[in-house]
Order: C-alpha cells, then structure tokens, then sequence
C-alpha cells in the first residue's frame, strides 16, 4: 500500500486527566471518518479507560511505555490530536521535555509538519498562572493548534474550596487556685520563739 493509498494515521496523545474517561468516543468518531487511530497514552492516563477495549476498537495496542527491541514503531502521523492536555503536559511539552513516552512523541512530532490540536484541561486558576500562558504562547509560536482561544470554549473556574469546619469551642476557665490555709498556733509560735539562750 502506498503513503497516498493508506488511512490516514491520526496520533490520539491521552493524559491523566477527566475527560480521558470518553476517549473511546473520539477514537470511534475518528474511525468512522476513516482514520487509522493510534492511542499514546501517559502512565497516569491508564487509570481512567480500559486499554484493552481501546485497541478493539483500533485493531493495535496503544503504547505508553518506549518500545523493546525488535518492537515495531508507531505510525508515523498525519495529524495529532491531545485531549485532554493537563497543565503538566502542556509546561513540559513547551519546555522540550520528554520524560514518558507521550511526550516524546510530541516533542518530536512538534518539530514536523504535522498539524497538532491540544485540548488543555485546566482550570481557570492554572490557565491564568504565567508559566502556563508562556508555555502556551511558545507552542503556538511552533504551529501547536492549543484549544481553547479566542471565540472557544473558556477554561472552567476552580473547583471550591472546602467548607472549614467549625472552630473548636474554648476550653473551659481553669479553677482558681485554693486559698492559702495560715499556719496553726503551734506552727506560728515555732516559727517565732526565739532559740535556747547563749551559753
């Protein structure tokens, strides 16, 4: 099959995030539109959806670990896709870190003609902090396509504080102290009779 003739390959890059839950639907939207869905997931994303039941619907096994030797390679992309994006994720990637598998495969597919869609999972809190504004303006500056902008959705506020319990009520008053007992007459005319006369 030729590079013209072949499904298109579209790189789902999923991180440790809520909305990773739902990834099944973008995978099979993707496939329905004829795209050949790969799934590169961080460690953490692995907690919020079945792997097994992503690779049924994609016919290969996503990856979220660098491959062993004799290992295939993934595919390469034709368009990548990050949904959802943590505030991690977004800072490293600006920064060229690479430090999981998901990351690499940014970093790198960053660098090609690849047109890359990230979907920040922030709230807005973080998305205000200026690190993250920086590393959003760095990876635009790269082509890096970061959802939301101007006219899209907005980031959500942060979730509320906790309620603080109630303070804990006072101690009660410490009980005044007794009042002093004066010495008997025994014990004041010891304390005051003069000693046995000089020899």
């Amino acid at each position: 099959m030729t590079h013209e003739s072949r499904p298109r390959v579209l790189s789902v890059i999923v991180c440790g995030a809520g909305p990773a839950i739902a990834i099944g639907t973008l995978v099979k939207l993707a496939c329905d539109r004829g795209w050949s869905v790969q799934v590169i997931a961080t460690p953490a994303a692995l907690a919020f959806f079945d792997p097994a039941v992503i690779a049924s619907q994609t016919g290969h096994p996503g990856r979220s670990q660098y491959r062993k030797p004799g290992e295939p390679r993934s595919q390469t992309a034709d368009a990548s896709i990050v949904p959802p994006a943590t505030y991690t994720t977004i800072n490293k990637s600006a920064h060229g870190i690479s430090d999981t598998y998901a990351l690499g495969i940014l970093a790198e597919t960053t660098s090609l003609p690849v047109p890359i869609v990230v979907l920040p999972f922030v709230n807005s809190a973080l998305a205000s902090r200026p690190p993250f504004q920086r590393s959003v303006q760095a990876l635009r500056a790269e082509g890096v396509r970061i959802l939301p902008g101007p006219g899209g959705t907005q980031p959500p506020p942060p979730p509320p504080s906790p309620t603080p319990l109630p303070a804990a009520p006072p101690p009660p008053p410490a009980p005044p102290p007794p009042p002093c007992r004066p010495a008997n007459r025994t014990q004041r005319t010891r304390l005051v009779s003069p000693g046995p006369p000089p020899a």
